[in-house]
């Protein structure tokens, strides 16, 4: 992506509220400590989404489920995404005058990590193409292949990060075009030929809702279908065991260190002799890329099977059963490698579409939005966020991983068949934060 977008993802290690080597050290034995702690303490499984949370009024779960209140939702979502549409297809050609890129990248991107974080997959409400077939009743010819999961859906990740972060032109209006273009085709004729269950498996933003969403704090009691505030950590075990899932995880986590990566000055030194938006640099991008997305996939595709007292099938079964354990780190990375977008940036995308053409429009006072710049001004409160966000997000993983463990694993092998695992996450941890701060 351009200068000004590298710039908004993070902050040099100078503005953490403790010298960087502490950070990278404390994080790592942050994480060691809390493997040992729950190890001696958190002797059997505790994390059932079965078991209690608290029960909020009942006025609540008919609010979430009302039919009106759902498309009133859909159509909002529907009316933004045609105001869009209009910007997209008849707006300026430059990223500066039109919102298009600002909302493909900010809005949507992280807005709905943001959002399925705090109340749940809202994807499957917001999507405009649900909404504008919901109405076609009709019998597909086909049914979706159990055997594809949701490899549509991190195919379809891969092709967006692909888009920023590797592709000649990222901040092109016209790139941004032709992939939502095919995002539509492709989720159309999908549709078509297999119905509703398409887009729940092979939408990437419905995918990325889902994920995200196993760890809010709002879910449904199982008995009683009425919402409940409980323990995140808990709900994370909902995620479905789809092939795929793997996959996914390692899509978002590993393009999203990529994305830190790439703000080394070495890195930018590189692309820049190989020519910035040639077919080298091109090319070179996104060999990294996919070496990032590997990696990720590689190493906890190892670490979930290092362990003894299992069967063959019980092994091969072991990585996609684990695979909700990185849902807090996947959350954890991208919030703190986007803080900026989120805070900063959506403001001035909002302001934006106020007017999507450049004819000088102020629809609904949009224009009149200043962008607030807290965080640029207020660096070290930035930079201290990012530090509790990956440490965070590598705690709870940890929790979540041993508990896992318990249900998982024979007795014997309880705690030796987590300590690959728990090595990973360290490593994991020490990339991140060396990756957020170190460029």
């Amino acid at each position: 992506m351009s200068d000004t977008t590298v710039v908004a993802h993070g902050l040099g290690a100078e503005y953490l509220p403790l010298p960087y080597t502490y950070a990278l050290i404390g994080g790592a034995w942050a994480l060691t400590a809390s493997f040992a702690i729950v190890a001696f303490a958190w002797r059997t499984p505790k994390l059932d989404p079965s078991r209690g949370g608290i029960a909020l009024p009942r006025w609540v779960t008919r609010a979430v489920d009302n039919r009106g209140v759902r498309r009133t939702v859909a159509l909002l979502a529907l009316v933004v995404t045609v105001w869009v549409g209009v910007a997209a297809v008849a707006g300026p050609d430059d990223a500066e005058s039109n919102p298009l890129p600002g909302v493909f990248y900010v809005l949507l991107w992280v807005g709905v990590v943001v959002l399925s974080v705090l109340v749940g997959p809202v994807w499957r409400v917001l999507s405009p193409l649900r909404t504008l077939t919901a109405r076609a009743r009709r019998r597909a010819p086909r049914s979706y292949p159990a055997a594809w999961g949701h490899r549509p859906a991190a195919l379809g990740l891969f092709t967006f990060v692909w888009l920023e972060l590797a592709s000649p032109d990222p901040d092109s209006v016209l790139a941004v075009r032709i992939w939502l273009a095919a995002y539509v085709g492709v989720l159309l004729l999908g549709w078509w030929f297999v119905g509703d269950r398409w887009f729940a498996r092979a939408d990437p933003f419905e995918t990325y809702s889902l994920v995200a969403s196993r760890l809010a704090p709002f879910r449904r009691d199982p008995d009683t279908r009425r919402v409940v505030l409980g323990n995140p950590l808990a709900h994370l075990t909902t995620l479905p065991r789809r092939p795929g899932m793997v996959t996914v995880m390692a899509v978002l986590l590993g393009s999203t260190a990529f994305d830190s990566f790439s703000s080394f000055p070495l890195w930018r030194r590189w692309i820049d002799d190989l020519g910035e938006g040639s077919a080298g640099a091109t090319l070179v991008s996104t060999a990294a890329l996919l070496v990032f997305i590997g990696v990720v996939a590689g190493t906890f595709w190892v670490a979930t099977r290092a362990t003894g007292g299992v069967t063959r099938a019980q092994r091969a079964e072991l990585p996609g059963r684990m695979a909700h354990t990185l849902i807090p780190i996947v959350v954890g990375y991208i919030l703190a490698h986007y803080l900026n977008y989120i805070v900063e940036r959506s403001q001035a995308v909002i302001a934006q579409l106020g007017d999507p053409l450049g004819r000088g429009w102020n629809v609904l006072w949009l224009s009149d939005i200043h962008p607030e710049y807290v965080l640029t001004e207020h660096p070290t409160v930035s930079s201290t966020l990012k530090l509790v966000f990956v440490v965070g997000g590598h705690i709870a993983a940890v929790v979540s991983a041993h508990d896992a463990s318990l249900r998982l694993l024979p007795r014997r092998h309880r705690l030796t068949g987590q300590q690959a695992l728990m090595l990973t996450m360290v490593a994991y941890t020490f990339l991140g934060l060396y990756l957020l701060f170190g460029g």
